[in-house]
C-alpha cells in the first residue's frame, strides 16, 4: 500500500529537509507507521528514541512533532536503522527496526553505492551523474509504495525507553569556567571539569 501521508505534508517535509532522498522517504513512512499506531502527532507526551542519524529523523521531527529541542527525541548512536516510538498518554510503543531485506532486494544498490563514492571524490561522469540519480528516484518510489510491513520489523513495547526529561543544576567547569550540565561534569584529579577540558587532559596520561 502507497503512503496515506498527503502530497502537501509530504512537500513540506521535503522543504523543511531541503531535498528529496531515499533516507527521507524511509523516514516518512516510519512516521506514517508511528501516526498509524499510535497516533503519536496528536499525543501530548510522546518520545522517539533514534539509532541512527540519518536523513530519516527530519521526517520525524516533522511530522510528529518529536524534537531534540524539546527533549523527545533523542540520539542513540547506534548505527543502527532502528527506531522507538512511544506514546506515554496511552502508556504504548513500539521498536521499528527498517529490513535489510527490503534494502538489499533493491536492484540498484551496488550500482548505486559505487556511483555514489565516485560523485563524492569528483570522479563521477554527467552521464553516472545522471545514473545514479535516477536510481535514486526509483529507490524513493519503491520505499514510499511499499507496504509498511514489508518496509520495517516492528516489536511493541510497554514500557517507556527513556525516562522523563529532568532539570539538571549547573556546575562551573572549574578550567574554562563554563556553566555545565551536572550530568556531564567529569572529576579528574580533584578537579570538576566540563566533557570538552576533561578530554583535553585525559589524552594527556
Amino acid at each position: 500500500m502507497s503512503c496515506t501521508i498527503n502530497q502537501e505534508l509530504i512537500d513540506k517535509t521535503i522543504e523543511f529537509h531541503g531535498h528529496t532522498c531515499p533516507g527521507l522517504a524511509i523516514g516518512i513512512r516510519l512516521s506514517e507507521l508511528a501516526m498509524t499506531r499510535l497516533d503519536i502527532h496528536n499525543a501530548s507526551a510522546k518520545v522517539c528514541v533514534a539509532e541512527t542519524d540519518m536523513c530519516a529523523l527530519d521526517a520525524v521531527q516533522f511530522l510528529t512533532g518529536c524534537s531534540i529541542g524539546k527533549g523527545n527525541l533523542i540520539h542513540r548512536d547506534y548505527g543502527k536503522s532502528g527506531f522507538t516510538f512511544f506514546n506515554r498518554d496511552t502508556g504504548k510503543g513500539f521498536r521499528a527496526l527498517f529490513r535489510e531485506d527490503f534494502r538489499s532486494s533493491d536492484p540498484h544498490k551496488e550500482e548505486v553505492t559505487s556511483l555514489m563514492k565516485k560523485i563524492s571524490s569528483n570522479q563521477a561522469t554527467e552521464e553516472e551523474k545522471r545514473a545514479c540519480e535516477a536510481h535514486r528516484k526509483d529507490a524513493i518510489k519503491r520505499v514510499m509504495n511499499a507496504k509498511l510491513e514489508s518496509l520495517f520489523t516492528v516489536s511493541e513495547i510497554s514500557e517507556p525507553p527513556v525516562r522523563p526529561a529532568k532539570i539538571l543544576q549547573s556546575i562551573e567547569c572549574e578550567e574554562c569556567r563554563e556553566m555545565t550540565m551536572e550530568s556531564r561534569i567529569r572529576r579528574f584529579d580533584g578537579r570538576y571539569l566540563c566533557i570538552p577540558c576533561f578530554i583535553k587532559h585525559e589524552q594527556k596520561i
